[in-house]
């Protein structure tokens, strides 16, 4: 396990205090800064990590130079204008934000700093489902956000002084950070400063337990191994000669990168039933293939070093290149008269398909920060229009549905010892959308109780997952996303199934229909909704689909299209406001302007030619064909928001 690389800290703004007390003030708080520093990190460098990071970061932001302080600008915590603290703060934050995106990578001393960890696991203790929650919710947005929001929840930092000193740190957009922030944890801001105080974020009060035995013992052989190749390379090296240093299985290394088959991570049959973290790296090694060592040594040359006749491709934003560190193996077997292996490094899913008398070939899509749901199955194999999938070890029942026919039953599907289902259609990507086949799953009860979703194939390797978010009730929380298994969703889903074809090979994660209004249309014709399809990929850009579906829309009819924004937070968690407007013939062929906003509009206004008003979520009024209309709304916050285009 590597220690820790020493962060160069954000470079000081102004004044920097004297070294005697910027230590004295450090000590003096050094549990609230570490604690500071490990919300901030990133999720994905692992709580072991984030641990000895956060740790390693606040002993490093002690000032160069023991320079006196006088009078800063970065604010103090909690209204105590202390200018010391604030300092170490304001330097604390900015290494921790450095991390977010890997962007001091270059900017490491070469030497490791303290503290360094070997032979232990240091991860807090576990806290309640309210904590896990927040750290589910922590793990979804940028660290700007994650910070504006301990920041003020933790050390009771105004809103102004958390985006003074967010700016002070290095944070281009403040404002949008903390607008971000606000989605984050329960209402009460007394609660989420509780949450935020527990064990569950506590990087000073932790459990040691001991490292991965086997690996440290493959890491021993591999060091013994890297020792006698470059002694081999500097013999090479010095008689001049031109030859390549074979590796541990005999042939040629690639790289660097270790192709050695008995360095590949195998978990136990029952990790998954011991472990708080559900997703690929709890599946076992399945397959008649996990003990071909010929097999796997070629698969893992062939991903370190492909060759011309390899045919490489990847989901939208997937690296392809070998993987660093030994990955580990999901499955090895043959599949439709192939040999089929696939294997997880922690970022990427890689498929290895050889059929005899074709070319191999390498398929990579992003699987990092998987759950229950998205980790659930892997595509085997797709030929003649059908696919095989690999279903995950929690997976205790498993069906299908035909999305075009919601009311429908599901069907049972029949998954072999081994995880590997039978053949389903695929969805037809092309011609005429007459069905929609899908998934539907149901976790173990040593998961969750009754807990059944539904999945899709959008030709990656990880199928995508469906959701549906109910129009807004008459309470004040908003509705968050809930499995697309009950009859209102499954219908939903009836119109909108053949709009996938679009997201198809777009490396599409999830997607989510919201019913984000309903409105009662003019002239008796009765209740229309106004639907927002939420598509988020694995590398972060999202899609948002905006539609008017008329009561007489029938199934795979989608309704009329109002927008298709590209790139966006629109119909997100991060950005749960939308206005949209459409043109209708009411029955009598009377022309209206129709429009409708999320919960939270509070004013609907039209101007130009058509004129309206309304402090309802939705508005009516007459419009003759050509006649112009400028749409704004007022939220109940009293911000703006424009129509979605």
């Amino acid at each position: 396990m590597s220690a820790p690389q020493r962060v160069r800290h954000p470079r000081p703004v102004g004044p920097v205090p004297a070294l005697g007390r910027a230590e004295a003030t450090l000590v003096e708080h050094y549990p609230r800064l570490v604690r500071l520093a490990y919300l901030i990190l990133p999720p994905r460098l692992g709580r072991h990590r984030r641990v000895v990071v956060a740790h390693g970061v606040v002993q490093n932001a002690l000032p160069a130079r023991p320079w006196p302080l006088k009078h800063g600008r970065v604010p103090g915590p909690r209204g105590d204008q202390a200018p010391v603290l604030g300092w170490i703060m304001r330097r604390v934050v900015g290494a921790a934000l450095s991390y977010e995106h890997g962007n001091t990578r270059w900017r490491r001393a070469l030497r490791p700093a303290l503290p360094a960890v070997w032979g232990l696991t240091l991860t807090p203790r576990i806290g309640d489902a309210e904590e896990l929650a927040l750290e589910q919710q922590m793990a979804t947005v940028p660290a700007e956000a994650r910070a504006a929001f301990v920041l003020q929840h933790m050390e009771g930092y105004a809103p102004g002084a958390a985006a003074e000193l967010l700016a002070a740190a290095g944070v281009t957009d403040p404002e949008a950070a903390l607008r971000t922030a606000e989605v984050l944890g329960p209402q009460d801001g007394t609660r989420a400063g509780l949450l935020l105080d527990s064990v569950e974020f506590d990087p000073c009060t932790v459990q040691a337990r001991p490292t991965d035995l086997l690996r440290r013992r493959h890491w021993r052989r591999w060091g013994a191994a890297a020792a006698l190749l470059v002694a081999v390379v500097l013999t090479v090296g010095q008689s001049g000669g031109d030859t390549v240093s074979p590796d541990l299985d005999g042939s040629p290394a690639a790289g660097g990168v270790m192709v050695d088959p008995s360095s590949l991570v195998h978990a136990s049959a029952t990790a998954w039933k011991a472990s708080s973290r559900i997703d690929f790296t709890v599946w076992p090694a399945r397959g008649g293939l996990i003990d071909d060592r010929s097999l796997l040594g070629h698969v893992l040359r062939t991903w370190a070093r492909p060759g011309p006749d390899v045919r490489v491709s990847a989901a939208p934003g997937t690296g392809t290149g070998p993987s660093p560190a030994p990955p580990q193996l999901l499955y090895a077997g043959r599949v439709d008269d192939a040999d089929v292996v696939l294997l997880y490094d922690g970022q990427r899913v890689v498929r290895y398909t050889k059929n005899m008398g074709r070319p191999a070939e390498l398929t990579l899509s992003r699987a990092d920060n998987s759950d229950v749901t998205s980790a659930a199955a892997l595509v085997l194999s797709r030929t003649d229009g059908r696919t095989r999938f690999l279903f995950a070890p929690w997976v205790a029942e498993s069906t299908t549905r035909d999305l075009l026919a919601p009311d429908n039953p599901a069907k049972p599907l029949h998954v072999g010892d081994d995880g590997v289902s039978d053949t389903v259609p695929s969805p037809g990507l092309t011609g005429t959308c007459s069905n929609w086949p899908a998934l539907q799953l149901r976790s173990s009860e040593s998961i969750a109780e009754k807990h059944a979703f539904l999945l899709t194939d959008l030709g990656d390797l990880s199928p995508v997952h469906l959701t549906y978010t109910p129009p807004p009730g008459g309470g004040v929380p908003a509705r968050q996303p809930r499995e697309a298994t009950g009859a209102a969703a499954l219908v939903s889903w009836s119109h909108t199934a053949c709009t996938l074809r679009s997201m198809a090979d777009g490396g599409v994660r999830a997607v989510n229909n919201w019913i984000f209004a309903e409105q009662q249309l003019p002239e008796n014709a009765g209740q229309a909704q106004w639907l927002c399809s939420r598509a988020d990929t694995w590398n972060g850009p999202g899609r948002a689909i905006v539609r008017f579906q008329p009561p007489t829309t029938a199934a795979r009819e989608p309704g009329t299209l109002v927008a298709d924004a590209r790139d966006t937070s629109y119909c997100s968690r991060f950005n749960q406001h939308v206005l949209a407007d459409v043109r209708w013939n009411a029955p009598s062929g009377t022309s209206y302007l129709l429009a409708a906003g999320s919960r939270a509009v509070a004013r609907i206004t039209v101007t130009g030619q058509v004129r309206a008003d309304s402090t309802a979520t939705t508005l009516a009024v007459k419009a003759a064909p050509g006649q112009s209309a400028e749409l704004g709304a007022l939220l109940s916050t009293g911000r703006k928001l424009a129509a979605v285009h």
